[in-house]
């Protein structure tokens, strides 16, 4: 199979699977979590029950019966709510399921309350957060949530002017007589790499380059060897790089191994490998307003822009944190859970181990894209 069908292959068992688990698991775990389905379903007869039963019928993507018990439902429609929660454009939000949710009463009189809900939405790629300040007020015997909409910004219409480099790959077909080899890999070469002891375990921190003309599909390896030259372990990257890197472009790295010592290791053995794929510069993501925030809770914010014409799903931020000689001392990322339209700033955040603060020099943020209409 070629590099590009392959990646194409990889991508949309990546989709298929974000829509089953999207599907399936809002259900179980949202009711796992707050204890009984059923007690969810009594009567609004106190502001967190409101509450709690409103977070169990959006669990289950009930939105007639969500938005029906809103207090202030005339004020957006049903869509616009729904759209509020999983997004109107496919995003992380639109495949995710509700895992729990925290509810913290902030004060309450006799005809209305304030409530705090903290939603914890499950991805493939790892959790994100929705907090709402709720008001809830009292109708008659019950109580009713207002909602705090958030609507999805409009993006006028416009004609935008792209001007970016692509490349394009075309391979050897069945009947094509040009030997035996299509384009052979681009060359690939890691340009730092050193261990630390972190957390119970082995880290590895470096960056890899695309020193080709041609864009590359990268993945990084390493195993840990012995004294005895024995393998201790071996993992990946996974979704601690960038995958795809355009000529002369390079992105960090982070490999985790669990429950082992760096005493143990001798040494490391790395493994770099590389694909031809198609690709181009477009879509341009800017990084503004970026702020290095200290204890107790160290991150990276800012705001991704889309500068192109096209709807980003998914942006995937990479932070590489420097000390004062250069060196790596980590990298951290990140998912936007709401997809990237054009010319519209989406904030992000990136964390920092709260030990390591002191030590940051500098740092460097990348974003990776992918947009369903590149396969369409």
């Amino acid at each position: 199979m070629s590099s590009g069908r392959f990646l194409s292959f990889i991508i949309t068992v990546l989709t298929v699977a974000l829509v089953v688990i999207g599907t399936l698991f809002p259900t179980s775990s949202a009711i796992a979590s707050a204890g009984s389905g059923t007690a969810l379903l009594r009567p609004p007869s106190s502001p967190e029950v409101a509450v709690e039963t409103l977070v169990e019928e959006i669990s289950r993507r009930d939105w007639n019966a969500a938005y029906g018990s809103l207090a202030n439902k005339n004020e957006f429609t049903e869509q616009e709510f729904m759209h509020d929660i999983v997004g109107a454009y496919p995003s992380l939000r639109s495949y995710a399921g509700l895992d729990g949710f925290d509810l913290h009463p902030l004060h309450a009189s006799a005809q209305a309350a304030e409530v705090q809900v903290n939603l914890r939405w499950a991805t493939v790629v790892g959790m994100f957060h929705d907090v709402r300040d709720l008001r809830v007020v009292r109708v008659g015997d019950q109580w009713q949530v207002v909602w705090p909409l958030i609507k999805e910004p409009i993006v006028p219409p416009q004609v935008i002017a792209v001007n970016y480099l692509r490349w394009d790959v075309i391979y050897r077909g069945p009947e094509d007589d040009w030997g035996a080899q299509d384009v052979e890999s681009p060359h690939v070469r890691i340009v730092d790499m050193h261990p630390v002891d972190r957390g119970g375990g082995v880290v590895l921190l470096g960056e890899i380059l695309n020193e080709d003309v041609v864009p590359a599909f990268v993945t990084v390896k390493a195993t840990l060897l012995a004294k005895n030259g024995s393998a201790i372990d071996t993992e990946d990257a996974f979704d601690k790089m960038s995958h795809v890197l355009l000529p002369k472009q390079v992105s960090p790295f982070r490999i985790d191994f669990q429950n082992v010592r760096l005493s143990e290791v001798d040494s490391v053995r790395m493994n770099p490998s590389s694909s031809l794929v198609a690709a181009s510069a477009d879509p341009v993501i800017e990084i503004e307003d970026q702020k290095l925030t200290g204890l107790p809770e160290p991150s990276l914010t800012g705001k991704l822009v889309n500068q192109s014409g096209q709807i980003v799903n998914i942006a995937h931020v990479l932070t590489t944190f420097y000390d004062t000689t250069g060196q790596p001392i980590w990298v951290s990322d990140g998912y936007a859970d709401r997809a990237l339209l054009p010319a519209t700033p989406v904030p992000f955040a990136t964390s920092l181990p709260a030990d390591l603060s002191s030590r940051v020099g500098s740092y460097r943020v990348v974003a990776s894209t992918y947009s369903s209409s590149r396969f369409q």
